[in-house]
């Protein structure tokens, strides 16, 4: 056998720590080299041990840890440097599945000063909405290259949110559609508000708004909030995935809303 074709696995692992039993004599072969660290979650051991050993060796000042749940990393955590960010890696699970949504909401609540990433074999633009909602910081899709993924995860710890090109050509196709807005919005906004709805999923601000709709900018401040409380959102980011949700939905969401 070539040995040539065989990677050096010691070196490889240098900057994974792996919680599950194994080996690992080079985890500390370099006291203070990481300042930071991310955390993997995942149930399946060898889906998450390979990731981990892919993401070090793309990132050599980030320690890669990879535990089964976010309480084995807490037993140690002050054993590793100082969290940057968590990625949730869902695998094929639908991101509205009950044990799911409820892990990042938890997540993102327990964590809400560390940006926390789901990763998901899908990128249907519904299960994309609804991670967000939920508290995610970035959905990262598993068709991307570890490269790739790295990058994405400094995006989110920068302070970004990275959501798949598919999710926003799905948004566009949303938008173009020339009865979007009356059937799924029917029962739930008055006329006036279902305009104001339809700017901001243009993403337009108040004053623009204001001015296309010839009404007064503190008028549609009002309309804003209103709609806001109907669709029980905090800011208008969350009220146009929250609007998105239920046109996705065909309305029938509409319920849970009013």
């Amino acid at each position: 056998m070539n040995s040539a074709l065989i990677p050096n696995l010691d070196l490889r692992q240098e900057n994974v720590a792996l919680p599950l039993g194994i080996d690992n004599p080079n985890t500390s072969a370099a006291p203070g080299r990481h300042t930071h660290s991310l955390v993997i979650l995942d149930n399946r051991e060898l889906d998450r041990q390979c990731l981990a050993q892919c993401m070090a060796a793309q990132k050599a000042d980030l320690q890669i840890l990879a535990f089964g749940s976010i309480e084995e990393w807490k037993q140690k955590r002050d054993e590793y440097p100082p969290l940057s960010a968590i990625l949730l890696n869902v695998g094929g699970k639908k991101i509205d599945e009950p044990a799911v949504s409820e892990q990042i909401r938890k997540l993102s609540s327990d964590f809400a000063s560390t940006p926390l990433i789901v990763l998901a074999d899908s990128d249907d633009f519904g299960q994309i909405v609804r991670a967000l909602e939920y508290g995610a910081k970035g959905f990262i899709p598993a068709s991307v290259s570890v490269s790739v993924c790295m990058e994405l995860i400094a995006l989110s710890v920068a302070g970004g949110i990275f959501v798949p090109a598919s999710a926003l050509f799905a948004m566009r196709h949303l938008l173009d559609s020339s009865n979007s807005t009356a059937r799924p919005l029917a029962g739930i906004f008055t006329d006036r508000q279902v305009e104001v709805v339809e700017a901001l999923r243009r993403g337009k601000a108040n004053k623009i708004i204001a001015y296309e709709l010839n009404l007064r900018e503190s008028t549609v401040k009002v309309h804003v909030r209103n709609i806001m409380k109907k669709v029980k959102a905090t800011n208008r980011t969350e009220v146009v995935f929250k609007l998105n949700d239920l046109f996705l939905s065909g309305g029938s969401a509409t319920n849970s809303l009013c």
